[in-house]
């Protein structure tokens, strides 16, 4: 609603919608673009796993003299003969003095005496391989330790703890070349085979299963790990939490997104999670918790860029706390955090308006203005120079608008002018401007009242100077 300052008593008062106030700042502000931000990636938790497993030393793809006694299944590993040990050792040593090739060099030669009739034992092979594996892994050539260490599963009657542990690496190796199925595959059999999976394994498993978009499988798991955390008193980690977070996000589970994000502030309080879960508690329609949580982030310094100012800005005025939104505005325009587009300044200068900073909207909406390529904000540069009693700058903005083209509203344009002529003394431009805003209906009857009282005050002023 127009507001008509220092009218003369008796004249019509603006009928809601009659007159173009500025933008109208209804609705609910949901922003999902940072929810939808991919979380970490199997590749790189695959990656991390395989080298906390390997060590990133030969020892830790060294053979192993002994085997803890498994009593699920018997199995009768033939011996490690000391002749073979020695060069094993060799190896390995070699290998963790980083001396990659002299390492590589023993095992082919046991490889080759292999070949020549001194025939090694299946364990022996096992660790020739695994040791070859951590060479190639080293190397960082995946292809050639994923060959390898399934030619140590492929060797009859090793421990079945070796082979356990030998196929969750070759599932981590698998999702390191991002063959997801495989990997999954893989790892599944390795779940078949241990009594003693651990989060980390559900976490992988959920990766495999996210990329294959299999998100169901993939929050069954992820889910598993958070909560087999929880039991033993840790906080889990917080890439878990944000996998888990996108997955009931995808899923259109907006209660759960809430929770997984209010556990990641409780743990891992940043600006990105204050944002998320503001949007989130938006489309839970949750108005002043989606302020307040803007709010928290904003208090805090964390907001640095334009749309993030802006949707604090459009909260505030949802909330009917113009002042601050304005605040917002004119602050981030001053840093050049918000781009200043005619969009923003169009923002600032409604925010002013509605906060009765006449003299602060003016420039405000004058800036949008210029930056427009059509009409409309002129038009709405006029009705706040009439709030301001600039009377002939409104009619000059008003003009400039009506020309330009792309004026939403003709007609309230017109009614501007005319109340703007009034106050100018000027009638008969006053009337005209009243009569093109009767044309159109929806002003038809605003337009009349105005004449009307035009005419009576005419009147009025003409037996006063008849005395």
């Amino acid at each position: 609603m127009v507001m008509l300052t220092r009218m003369p008593e008796g004249a019509p008062i603006a009928k809601p919608g009659a007159v173009i106030a500025g933008a109208v700042i209804g609705g609910r502000l949901i922003l999902r673009a940072g929810l939808l931000a991919v979380p970490v990636l199997a590749l790189q938790i695959a990656l991390t796993q395989v080298q906390t497993t390997l060590g990133l030393s030969a020892s830790g793809a060294a053979f192993a003299q002994e085997q803890k006694k498994d009593t699920r299944e018997t199995r009768r590993t033939p011996a490690l003969r000391n002749a073979v040990y020695e060069k094993l050792a060799a190896a390995q040593a070699a290998a963790e003095a980083k001396d990659l090739a002299g390492a590589a060099a023993i095992l082919d030669e046991m490889i080759a005496q292999k070949r020549e009739g001194k025939a090694l034992n299946s364990y022996e092979l096992a660790n020739v391989y695994n040791l070859y594996a951590f060479i190639h892994y080293s190397r960082e050539d995946y292809a050639k330790a994923l060959r390898a260490y399934e030619q140590v599963i492929a060797q009859p009657d090793i421990p079945l703890a070796m082979e356990i542990n030998t196929r969750f690496t070759v599932a981590q190796l698998y999702f390191v070349q991002e063959q997801w199925q495989k990997g999954i595959d893989a790892l599944l059999l390795w779940f078949n085979m241990t009594d003693t999976p651990n989060a980390n394994a559900y976490v992988l498993l959920s990766q495999g299963y996210y990329q294959v978009k299999d998100y169901d499988k993939a929050l069954a798991n992820v889910e598993k790990a958070i909560s087999m955390y929880k039991e033993k008193g840790n906080v889990p980690k917080e890439q878990w939490y944000n996998l888990a977070r996108f997955l009931y996000f995808e899923k259109g589970n907006t209660n759960k997104t809430v929770e997984v994000l209010e556990e990641l502030l409780t743990h891992y309080p940043k600006k990105q999670y204050w944002v998320q879960i503001s949007h989130m508690y938006g489309e839970q329609k949750k108005d002043w918790q989606q302020l307040s949580a803007m709010e928290t982030a904003y208090v805090q310094d964390m907001l640095d860029k334009g749309t993030e100012l802006t949707t604090m800005a459009y909260l505030y005025l949802n909330a009917e706390v113009p002042y601050k939104a304005a605040k917002v505005m004119d602050e981030g325009l001053k840093a050049k955090a918000i781009e200043g587009k005619s969009k923003d300044w169009e923002l600032a200068g409604n925010s002013w308006r509605q906060a009765q900073e006449i003299d602060k909207a003016i420039p405000a909406m004058e800036n949008a203005a210029a930056k427009s390529d059509k009409g409309e904000l002129y038009a709405r540069l006029g009705n706040i120079y009439l709030d301001g009693d600039e009377y002939e700058k409104a009619i000059s903005a008003l003009k400039k608008g009506l020309k330009r083209g792309g004026v939403n509203r003709p007609d309230t344009a017109q009614l501007v002018m005319g109340m703007a002529y009034f106050n100018l003394k000027q009638y008969d431009n006053a009337r005209a401007a009243f009569e093109k805003a009767g044309k159109d209906e929806r002003s038809a009857e605003y337009a009349k009242q105005w004449i009307n009282y035009m005419d009576s005050e005419l009147a009025r002023q003409k037996q006063l100077e008849e005395g």
